[in-house]
């Protein structure tokens, strides 16, 4: 589908975000925004300790309080188990350990009762005046913790998920001398921190029918989830996503639909559920922590002969996605590098910390940050230059992923490597022996490359189905399951629609998720938008297309091969002066012809190529605070062919500053009791504008894969290298081994007093 060489009026050029007009006047009307007539208000009481069994709770006295509407426990809600990462009916590795309101708390901010009432407040009061006992048990606050007192079980099962082993290819003798390099690589939990906080609205009415307003990634999976859990027909389950202030994978588990739902079925008016921040924060879910082991054996010359991966996952208290995620982390290093031999053990552990689920990257920032950690440690082992040990290794286009047997596609990240470090004049910055500054502030810089993926074929269903209908004046709907997070998916499908039609894009209307009114789609997740769905649009848009040439080419009088679209019209090549506007061929079709034009499509995913990126970061250390200043970023990326330059550059840019954070600031911190020692943005550092660097980008557009145009996925691998790339560039400006993210400046001077 790529089409490089054609000069385009749509694709390649910057429009702003569909609604930015509405954000800027306050006019958008968000989840948190809306209320509906009779509209009742809940609250949830949260579990304060990490663990332990509900001895006894009273909730006579908030039953009492004038306003509330109904009390819910344990004792009253279904005890049906549920899995909030369900995506489809029983898709695998979806463990139902979960309940609506628990009678064993695992971890603070577990749901242990709800209050439905006629406001917020007498529902905030309500809940002060609940009464629990609790029967204190064990503390497991990390996995290894966890693993070791197997005496105490969080969950009936035990303590370890799931765990799993794999090898690719053959292991290879080496006649010649080698190095083994080994380094451990722990990441931390991180929240999402979208501006919005969860909200969720639902009505259950007099005809037995659920209607949810979600701010969600995937409505077809809510209704799954929802509708299985309350013994719903799916008919009787409406799913309406809406605008979202922000989601970064936060949003894609079904959090806080079923709780809501039920309550709504249950009082049977409408219900609304906001959380605070600091419920957000602990209650929701979070970036999983991660510990990675890796082991590599690399001949003298710098080539890989192979590589091994032991990874711990901390799942927190629910299962949820860590599973898949877990999976995920083994399956990307061969994305990335060529490797003879290839081993990966993981494990997943249930720990009495906040729920892990999906985040950006999905796995990706986790394992490719422990990865170039690794690489660079392999490079001064061997003193190398980090950037010439990584081009001996780094896979070639079309090369074969050894983990998935698809191919790789026209992965370009050598040409990001070399173009990026030309740009950022890598070869005069970087100290490849122990930095000689010894000065109170030290500047190092530091690479990293990553790679991630373009949708779920290969390990999932793929596919998207979509409805363009031609309304009478010549303008268009097209009808989606998308969900636009506030990216700009919505403006990119515009564009592909408007390129093949040749209309502009206020021409066109791109609707949303609606699970009654709209086509089936899997959600926003994978990094299959733009590779999936955006080849759907152009596969939908092209089949109208023909149609135009075929109505026109009855009135015209002229084969339709003679025919061409332009500016709204079908025009005769070579006579323009005879041609038809889209209005009129749409009024024509309908009067004379009797035919509605409109196209149903599914478009059905068929390959996954990889998508590519390497990054480049100097940094300043104060040696004598530990803090750290980003001075300068460089982001190259492998993007095929940028739908919206704009839009992609500030994806990249939305990632850096994720990925900073990352390194250096985020991290929910827990105790070991497991209380939750930073619960808002009081206390949770985020990376601010002002400390931020100017990010300059480099696009390597190059095409030959199957999205729309030749474009690839740009949101989740934007924030892939980040972390790696600021944490070896601390490394190079210190001549230390940090690891242990984030890099906070205890951890900085520590290291230097070592």
């Amino acid at each position: 589908m790529s089409v490089l060489t054609k000069d385009f009026k749509y694709v390649g050029k910057s429009f702003p975000i569909h609604d930015a007009q509405q954000k800027v006047s306050g006019d958008l009307k968000y989840l948190s925004d809306m209320t509906l007539p009779n509209m009742l208000y809940a609250k949830l009481l949260l579990s304060p300790i990490a663990h332990g069994l509900i001895a006894s709770i009273d909730t006579s006295k908030a039953e009492a309080l004038p306003g509330v509407i109904g009390v819910f426990t344990h004792l009253n809600t279904p005890s049906k188990a549920y899995s909030r990462y369900r995506i489809i009916p029983d898709q695998d590795f979806c463990l139902e350990d979960e309940r609506l309101l628990t009678d064993k708390v695992r971890f603070v901010g577990d749901r242990v009762a709800a209050v439905v009432a006629t406001s917020k407040e007498t529902a905030k009061q309500a809940i002060a005046l609940i009464q629990v006992e609790y029967e204190a048990l064990p503390v497991l606050s990390t996995p290894e913790k966890a693993l070791q007192e197997q005496e105490t079980k969080i969950h009936p099962m035990g303590n370890l998920i799931h765990k799993y082993e794999y090898k690719l290819g053959e292991q290879v003798l080496l006649s010649e001398d080698c190095v083994v390099v080994e380094t451990l690589t722990s990441t931390q939990k991180m929240h999402h921190a979208a501006m919005e906080t969860h909200v969720c609205l639902a009505d259950f009415d007099s005809s037995g029918k659920l209607t949810l307003w979600a701010a969600c990634q995937g409505a077809f999976g809510v209704r799954t989830i929802v509708a299985d859990l309350l013994e719903l027909s799916y008919n009787k389950v409406r799913v309406i996503k809406v605008p979202m202030g922000g989601s970064f994978g936060g949003r894609q588990e079904t959090i806080l639909e079923p709780i809501t739902a039920f309550l709504a079925k249950e009082v049977r008016r409408p219900v609304k559920l906001t959380l605070t921040r600091e419920e957000t924060i602990i209650s929701t879910m979070t970036r999983p922590a991660t510990t990675s082991r890796i082991r590599t054996k690399v001949t003298m010359e710098g080539i890989l002969a192979d590589c091994s991966v032991n990874t711990i996952v901390d799942a927190g208290a629910y299962a949820t996605s860590s599973i898949d995620n877990t999976y995920a982390m083994s399956k990307k290093i061969c994305k990335l590098y060529r490797i003879p031999y290839y081993e990966h053990s993981g494990k997943t552990v249930y720990t009495n910390t906040p729920v892990a689920g999906g985040a950006r990257g999905w796995g990706a920032p986790e394992i490719m940050t422990a990865l170039e950690i690794h690489m660079d440690a392999v490079a001064k082992s061997l003193k190398m230059d980090v950037v010439e040990f990584r081009l001996k290794n780094l896979v070639h286009p079309y090369d074969l992923d050894k983990a998935s047997h698809i191919s790789l596609g026209n992965a370009h990240v050598i040409e990001c490597l070399k173009k990026g470090a030309a740009a950022f004049c890598w070869s005069k910055r970087y100290y490849r022996e122990p930095n000689p500054n010894q000065a109170r502030v030290r500047k190092g810089v530091g690479l990293a490359c990553a790679a991630h993926k373009n949708g779920m074929y290969g390990g999932f269903p793929e596919h998207s189905t979509m409805t363009l209908k031609m309304n009478e004046d010549g303008s268009f709907i097209l009808n989606t399951g998308l969900h636009e997070l506030g990216c700009g998916t919505i403006t990119s499908i515009k564009q592909i629609t408007a390129e093949v039609l040749d209309i502009e894009l206020d021409k066109i209307t791109v609707l949303e998720a609606d699970t009654e009114y709209g086509p089936y789609d899997f959600g926003s997740y994978g990094s299959r938008v733009t590779y999936i769905c955006g080849a759907c649009a152009y596969e939908v848009a092209k089949r109208l297309k023909e149609i135009l040439l075929e109505c026109a080419a009855h009135n015209l009088q002229k084969p339709k091969q003679y025919l061409a679209v332009e500016q709204g019209r079908v025009k005769i090549i070579g006579n323009e002066s005879q041609s038809m506007s889209y209005r009129a061929i749409a009024t024509t079709a309908k009067i004379k012809d009797n035919i509605d034009i409109v196209v149903t499509h599914t478009y059905h995913g068929t390959s996954n190529p990889g998508a590519y990126a390497a990054h480049f970061a100097e940094v300043a250390v104060d040696t004598e605070t530990g803090r750290v200043r980003i001075v300068d970023y460089l982001a190259a990326h492998d993007i095929g062919k940028a739908i919206n330059p704009g839009m992609v550059e500030g994806q990249i840019q939305g990632g850096v500053q994720m990925g900073i954070g990352y390194a250096l600031y985020e991290e929910l911190r827990i105790g070991r009791d497991g209380s939750i020692l930073n619960g808002s943005f009081k206390n949770y550092h985020l990376l601010n504008a002002p400390d931020m660097p100017t990010v300059k980008t480099l696009l390597i557009e190059e095409g030959g894969d199957e999205g729309p145009f030749g474009a690839k996925s740009i949101g989740e691998i934007a924030f892939v290298p980040v972390a790696a790339a600021v944490v070896n560039a601390v490394n190079n400006a210190l001549g230390t081994s940090l690891s242990e993210l984030p890099l906070t400046p205890e951890k900085i001077l520590a290291s230097l007093k070592k």
